[in-house]
């Protein structure tokens, strides 16, 4: 057999093999979001969205939980975006190849791959421990700390990619370093800082491990973000693992939402975005 034989065969089992995965996962999924869909889908109502958790076996809904997880995501958006857009600046305007910007870079990809639970639990000695309760503000740090992270990687990358002459054009012109970077570069690299931004949002939404040790549950209407708030993740988690039907069938339902939110960012931010951009 030639060498050139060798090749095309070798390289149409590696064709095969990846489209065999590909189709693997892609089945896999749908098969995931077609019982979560079709499971989810029987226990919507609207009960779900105006009542609040209820005891075991007796109706109710998640209107609680989903104030709670709302609240929890803004907290974190608001805290994680300014730190992750202002070091992603540094790193794209300012730090350049510095030892300093290398270390963050460093830094900030081992928070990218860190498991939330080892969050959870840093978040949980510093801010829960040693006030003696769960609270709705060190869910918020929790979940910041992850939107940090996906907001610095974007936006650094989203900063490189604008043309260095519209920087060198507004310099021209007298414009001062931070005016240039403010004025110009955030505006040309605008879309796709809102897209990471999104993605960061999608990711936090559906977290359950950090939120376990930070602000817990509450079965209770709740806007004090001091105390222990119910949330969407921690509902499934404990609502799926209990014994009582009608909370499973809340966990099917509360899944089903919280997909469809994350899936609606995700397309948002891909296309939706994107199609924004290429507008004149």
């Amino acid at each position: 057999m030639t060498r050139y034989h060798r090749r095309k065969m070798i390289n149409a089992f590696n064709l095969t093999a990846s489209i065999a995965v590909t189709l693997f996962g892609l089945v896999m999924l749908g098969w995931i979001l077609s019982i979560l869909f079709i499971k989810g889908f029987a226990h919507i109502n609207w009960a779900v969205f105006t009542e609040m958790t209820p005891p075991p076996g007796e109706s109710g809904g998640l209107l609680n939980a989903i104030v709670g997880t709302l609240l929890l995501t803004v907290v974190a958006v608001l805290l994680g975006t300014p730190i992750g857009i202002m070091a992603g600046t540094y790193l794209a305007e300012f730090g350049g190849k510095s030892r300093f910007a290398s270390t963050v870079r460093f830094i900030n990809d081992i928070l990218l791959s860190a498991p939330s639970i080892v969050v959870g639990v840093f978040v949980y000695t510093l801010f829960v421990s040693p006030v003696g309760h769960f609270s709705g503000w060190a869910g918020g740090v929790a979940l910041a700390i992850l939107v940090v992270p996906v907001v610095v990687r974007t936006t650094e990358d989203m900063l490189k990619l604008v043309p260095s002459q519209l920087r060198e054009a507004a310099a021209a012109l007298g414009a001062p370093r931070w005016k240039v970077t403010v004025h110009v570069v955030y505006k040309a690299a605008l879309s796709g800082m809102i897209t990471g931004l999104l993605l960061a949002t999608a990711r936090i939404m559906g977290e359950t491990a950090p939120l376990l040790f930070t602000a817990l549950s509450n079965n209770f209407w709740s806007t004090d973000m001091s105390q222990p708030m119910a949330n969407m993740p921690v509902v499934i988690y404990q609502y799926a693992l209990s014994p009582y039907s009608d909370w499973q069938n809340l966990a099917w339902a509360a899944a089903l939402l919280i997909t469809i939110s994350v899936l609606a960012m995700n397309i948002f931010a891909r296309y939706g975005l994107k199609g924004h951009k290429q507008k004149p």
